[in-house]
């Protein structure tokens, strides 16, 4: 079986396969005062409670966005599986292009993301990730990566207006019963609930426009469940899709976690957001080369 593990700003996704199969997801606290030992007492209750035993994991992948915990979960990987796993990043195989203007930018997690809904979908698709950011990514019909858009996540809008305005108070991010709130909580979840909604939208309308053609609209992250009944255009709920990348990826690679030929395959790439950098092919414009 493989573990997965997609090491977000705030959880960490973890997700066991047994072939396509997600036998078991959870999530953890994103903590990076947390020690390797820690994460591991913790990972194997979870797995235990599972079901999983230990001795059935036999390969690992990871996908990271806070560096101090990528090397404390390829540890983790070593301790409890006795394998050494493969952290997307440079050398990584994805099979795609990444075709904008900074290559080195683009974070793993958005590369793994269109790895995996091409790879389901096919293309051209948008994938909309409501994590801590809402990621809108783009991909080709050739399972390109052509950009993106980003905005500030459910949580951490949420948030920034509850800092900054001293008399309103904190709300369950919960669906309201109208868009007119008769109340100061039902104002707030209506603004936050709906407003986001309504900007997923209108974003994934405006690259539709732009681009010329709908595609498949695929929707993943914490919020995604919540949101996707709100939200007019969704064809497709996957909360586990980085799981799902890290899987196609590992299968792609196999245990060569160093990458081909890159001259055969792209690589992944990463920036601020990612964990490593690699060269890509600048010589392919999306909006010219159809």
């Amino acid at each position: 079986m493989l573990a997965a593990f997609d090491i977000g700003n705030s959880r960490v996704s973890v997700g066991v396969f047994e072939a396509e199969e997600l036998r078991a997801a959870f999530s953890l606290a994103t903590d990076v005062r947390r020690t390797a030992e820690e994460y591991c007492l913790l990972l194997d209750g979870l797995l235990a409670a599972e079901g999983v035993r230990r001795s059935e994991v036999a390969a690992a992948a990871i996908c990271s966005v806070v560096p101090p915990l990528t090397e404390a979960f390829e540890q983790i990987a070593v301790r409890l599986f006795g394998v050494q796993a493969l952290t997307v990043g440079a050398g990584t195989r994805t099979g795609i292009r990444i075709v904008t203007r900074n290559p080195r930018e683009v974070g793993t997690d958005r590369v793994v993301n269109a790895v995996a809904a091409h790879h389901l979908y096919g293309g051209p698709a948008i994938v909309v990730d409501c994590s801590t950011a809402t990621a809108f990514d783009v991909v080709g019909l050739d399972g390109a990566y052509l950009g993106s858009a980003l905005a500030p996540g459910l949580a951490v809008a949420a948030e920034a207006l509850f800092q900054h305005a001293s008399r309103l108070h904190r709300v369950d991010l919960t669906v309201p019963r109208a868009v007119v709130g008769k109340d100061t909580t039902a104002a707030l979840q209506s603004g936050l609930l709906f407003g986001h909604a309504a900007m997923v939208e209108g974003m994934v309308a405006r690259m539709q426009a732009e681009l010329g053609w709908r595609g498949t609209t695929v929707a993943t992250g914490e919020f995604a469940p919540l949101l996707a009944g709100l939200v007019n255009g969704i064809d497709h709920v996957e909360p586990q899709l980085t799981l799902v990348g890290l899987r196609v990826l590992y299968e792609l690679n196999g245990k060569k976690s160093t990458g081909g030929d890159p001259d055969d395959e792209e690589s992944a790439s990463g920036g601020p957001n990612g964990t490593s950098h690699a060269a890509t092919d600048f010589s392919r414009n999306p909006l010219t080369d159809r």
